[in-house]
């Protein structure tokens, strides 16, 4: 919510700096997000008149111009040589006399300064100041002319005077509990309650009718309209000019003007928080019906915009077609243009429950649905409609112009219910003695009605304005917030502290980001719903959760894999232009699951488990002297995978997975359960190439469960007698695993094979003696050790001998000869 300064203090003035009522309203809950002058400095600029304008001698785009300023042309008319191409006899401007300081140019080389007029020549003709455009004077981004002014305003008076430039727009950050301040009157009627200063309510008298035409108005849905406004005007102008003070305050609201009648509908909602819509009669069929939607009724909008309606959605129609979007938008159909004589002036009161959320379903917003889905006074609708009349004969008034009697429909309208408040509750919550004096005082400068329900108790009844007040704690709100939270105590709280022992055999989360980090890669967060491409391509999910609302129209599930998030990080980071990318995410994903039942952190049917995932691409290192650069691949992310889970042994085995790398994929299993706990791979060259990827990154996704296990180290004497090492050229044939081999070598009932490494694997180009076709040798090195006897050679080779036995049963090795 955007308003000018000066147009609310005309409904409420209080002996308070602009400053000070920004902090105002920011304490009361609503906040004041920037304030912001309406002019820059500037001084030395003021009105003055074009009476002369001829060319240039020297220049075709160039003029000069005679300018009579009042009282800074004492010497008659001043001259100025210009080159804006609306310079012309006759029309009022503002004028920069030698001397006046300007807002400083744009652009690197002007430092910040204000720009002095000095006297100059152009082209061979003395200039004695000059004319500005609104550009020049940062007051618009206008530049193709001078700026013209009012034919009224005065020779020599100040532009900032005359165009009230010392004036400052509040930008509100408004909760959507705070309908009622969508508009500078309810902002001061705030203002009035907070501070005490009176509140000025114009008067809004009513036009007199001299016609007695009524259009027929229907309302079939109670649920969706409650009360519906209108009357007829005939014979207006809609060729009329708005009025500059009309278009500047429309301006400072954030609203350009766009006609006289269109800007009247803007002027009044933004005064009061009231939208409308004016129809042209002539163009409506019949009379109106305020229905719901009919499935395959289409509307084209004032956006330009045709839709689908369907019964979810209230329309207003006539007899032939839907006219307009209830409480959103009109219909171009209805529209007023030029050729318009007579309109329609509609008003009236939309159930929030059937506007909000209507807007978003077609990709659009306004400030009428902004307002309405949020409650709007459903008690002025005739007055408001009167106000727009007499603007209407003001502006666009001709001497035929008459209006009709005001048809006035109330069908279901909002019932106030009273809250109760109770005294000793309210100073619980607030936390300082409240007694029901004050209490009262506070509803009374609001505008409640209130009762003494029973001692210490109070029965509010709230406004016809007020929507958000429905239960106690709203109206404990509200007292604090007129008091004021700065008389809040500092107190600090009080409450029992029981100490909660640390599982030792579990890291927390932090642990886990900062080993992360530690190997290089950094956090990232994303959102939980995700686009359904991502699940049925990167997850397999070919039926994930889906959102009821979703933010936008691509946000429409719940991610079941973190992989398709850390996709689009990547993504986001090369249409950046990096160039490498390591990131990780802690974070839960959603899945569908029959065996969780409803608790207070569950939802019946749904898991919700916490995963961690990463992504790593380009180089593996950063680029550096001492090594060549290198594309990071499946090995690297697999080392990082066990350095993020150590001290606990894991193994990874082949695997399928749908976003993944056929062959270059594989599970993580915990070597001392075999729990499977994710997965580690390369991306598949399918999605590599669906989503536009240069390379293919690495990525693993993990248990977070399972990686916050921290098994407690089993301390173990120190062995008496020394180990023994034996390396051994195994020949296997190429199907053998590592994992398989290594398991038989290391399975020795006696527990004397401690260590089995793999150094080295050897595949000959060519025929080989004692390697034949499709084997490879593979060399492994025995650690052998016995806690309890002296190894010897006889000892070693039988145990050497066994594990080989071992693995020619297991995998078909032989020793290399």
């Amino acid at each position: 919510m955007q308003f000018p300064e000066s147009w609310l203090r005309e409904f409420c003035n209080p002996a308070l700096t602009t400053q000070a009522l920004a902090d105002l309203l920011t304490m009361s809950g609503m906040e004041v997000e920037e304030l912001r002058p309406v002019a820059p400095p500037f001084s030395g600029v003021v009105v003055a008149e074009i009476v002369e304008a001829e060319q240039h001698p020297n220049a075709d785009r160039l003029r000069v111009c005679r300018v009579d300023a009042g009282g800074f042309s004492k010497d008659g008319p001043l001259q100025i040589v210009c080159g804006a191409p609306n310079a012309r006899v006759g029309i009022k401007v503002p004028l920069a006399v030698v001397g006046a300081l300007l807002p400083p140019a744009e652009g690197e080389n002007s430092g910040g300064e204000p720009f002095e007029i000095k006297t100059g020549k152009l082209r061979g003709v003395e200039s004695f100041g000059m004319l500005c455009s609104a550009r020049e004077l940062k007051l618009s981004e206008d530049h193709g002319g001078l700026l013209e002014l009012p034919a009224d305003a005065p020779l020599g008076a100040d532009l900032r005077q005359v165009l009230s430039l010392d004036d400052t727009l509040f930008t509100l950050k408004l909760t959507p509990n705070l309908g009622h301040a969508l508009s500078v009157y309810g902002i001061a009627r705030e203002v009035s309650a907070l501070t005490g200063a009176p509140l000025q309510t114009p008067a809004i008298q009513p036009v007199a009718p001299r016609d007695d035409a009524r259009l027929p108005v229907r309302i079939e849905a109670p649920d969706l309209c409650g009360r519906f406004s209108g009357r007829i005007v005939r014979n207006v102008n809609t060729k009329a000019r708005t009025p500059a003070w009309m278009v500047d305050r429309l301006a400072r609201c954030g609203q350009r003007s766009v006609t006289a009648l269109v800007d009247i509908s803007n002027y009044v909602m933004f005064e009061y928080g009231r939208p409308s819509h004016i129809f042209d009669l002539d163009k409506i069929h019949g009379g109106l019906v305020v229905r719901w939607g009919r499935a395959g009724e289409t509307l084209k909008l004032l956006n330009g915009n045709s839709i689908e309606v369907d019964a979810a959605v209230g329309v207003i129609a006539d007899d032939q077609a839907v006219e307009s979007l209830a409480g959103i938008m009109g219909g171009d159909k209805t529209a007023v243009s030029d050729d318009t004589r007579h309109v329609y002036v509609e008003a009236a009161f939309w159930w929030p429950e059937a506007v909000a959320g209507r807007s978003r379903r077609f990709n659009f917003a306004t400030d009428a649905g902004h307002r309405f889905e949020r409650g709007v006074d459903p008690a002025r609708t005739v007055e408001h409609i009167e106000r727009i009349t007499q603007l209407i004969i003001d502006i666009c008034g001709t001497p035929e112009t008459v209006c009709g009697p005001m048809d006035d429909q109330q069908v279901n309208l909002p019932q106030p219910r009273p809250v109760t408040l109770r005294v000793d509750r309210a100073a619980k919550v607030i936390g300082m003695p409240v007694t029901q004096a004050d209490c009262e005082a506070v509803f009374t400068r609001l505008g409640m009605p209130f009762s003494e329900s029973a001692a210490g108790t109070l029965s509010v009844t709230p406004p016809s304005w007020r929507f958000d007040l429905t239960i106690e704690e709203d109206l404990i709100e509200e007292v604090i917030r007129v008091i004021g939270y700065d008389k809040l105590p500092a107190t600090p709280p009080l409450a029992p502290i029981a100490a909660r022992p640390l599982d030792e055999e579990r890291r927390s989360g932090h642990a886990v980001r900062r080993l992360l980090a530690a190997l290089d890669y950094q956090e990232t967060i994303n959102f939980s719903f995700v686009e359904q491409r991502w699940e049925s391509e990167l997850a397999g999910n070919p039926d994930p959760i889906r959102v009821l609302n979703p933010i936008a129209a691509p946000l429409a599930v719940m991610r079941s894999s973190l992989v398709g998030s850390l996709v689009n990080v990547l993504r986001h980071n090369l249409a950046r232009k990096t160039n490498r990318v390591r990131v990780f995410e802690l974070g839960r994903v959603s899945r569908r699951d029959a065996s969780v039942m409803a608790g207070d952190l569950t939802v019946a049917g749904i898991a919700q488990p916490q995963r961690v995932g990463g992504l790593a691409y380009g180089a593996a290192d950063e680029l550096q002297w001492g090594e060549k650069e290198r594309l990071v691949d499946f090995f690297d992310v697999k080392g990082d995978v066990e350095a993020l889970l150590a001290p606990r042994a894991v193994r990874f085995e082949p695997a399928s997975h749908p976003a993944l790398h056929p062959g270059r994929s594989a599970r993580v299993l915990l070597d001392d359960d075999g729990r499977e706990i994710g997965i580690v791979g390369e991306l598949h060259p399918r999605w590599r190439q669906g989503y536009e990827l240069p390379q293919a990154p690495v990525l693993f996704e993990l248990d977070l469960a399972a990686v916050l296990e921290r098994p407690l180290p089993r301390f173990e004497p120190i062995s008496r007698h020394q180990p023994a090492w034996r390396d051994l050229a195994l020949v296997v044939p190429d199907g053998a695993g590592h994992d398989a081999l290594v398991g038989a070598l290391r399975a020795d009932p006696a527990g004397h094979v401690r260590d089995v490494t793999l150094f080295d694997v050897y595949k000959p180009a060519g025929p080989s003696t004692d390697i034949g076709a499709g084997e490879r040798s593979m060399a492994v090195r025995l650690e052998l050790l016995d806690a309890d006897a002296t190894w010897t050679d006889e000892r070693i080779d039988a145990t050497v001998a066994a594990a080989v036995a071992r693995a020619a049963e297991a995998v078909g090795a032989r020793l290399r000869t």
